[in-house]
């Protein structure tokens, strides 16, 4: 078995919950340990390819500059992944700053403009939500 190290730092363990399959692409759902739900947009082939069928274990996998943070409910939004937490740490540069969030089940970084981070007022123990786009999110299998 090949081991692989990934530089993706949000990898969140889970359960497939539902395949739902497209022309190209599939919707996998998934429960993650924490409880909360995902939902994945991956081609057809990687659904095969990686055998997934309601009950496999997988990871979501989300590259930090993928995930958005909010402080509150957002409504009228596609986004379909809303994960609540608590920011854990806020490391800030001269134009990014890393934004660490606890939620249940693990930890989450988020990648956002310092300025965001000043819009939003975000502080370590503020309570936000991150936010996911679908198709962002790559499963593994183990």
């Amino acid at each position: 078995m090949l081991l692989m190290t990934l530089s993706i730092r949000n990898q969140l363990p889970g359960t497939v919950t539902t395949v739902t399959p497209g022309e190209v692409m599939a919707t996998v759902g998934v429960r993650l340990t924490g409880g909360q739900s995902l939902t994945a947009a991956i081609t057809r082939d990687a659904v095969t390819e990686l055998g997934l069928t309601p009950g496999s274990s997988v990871r979501a996998l989300v590259k930090s500059t993928e995930v958005a943070v909010a402080t509150g409910p957002v409504e009228g939004l596609s986004i379909r992944n809303r994960i609540p937490g608590t920011v854990t740490g806020i490391v800030t540069g001269g134009a990014m700053a890393s934004v660490g969030l606890s939620v249940d089940g693990g930890e989450l970084t988020a990648v956002i403009t310092k300025d965001a981070v000043d819009d939003l007022a975000l502080t370590t123990g503020s309570r936000a939500v991150a936010l996911i786009k679908s198709t962002e999110i790559s499963l593994a299998t183990a």
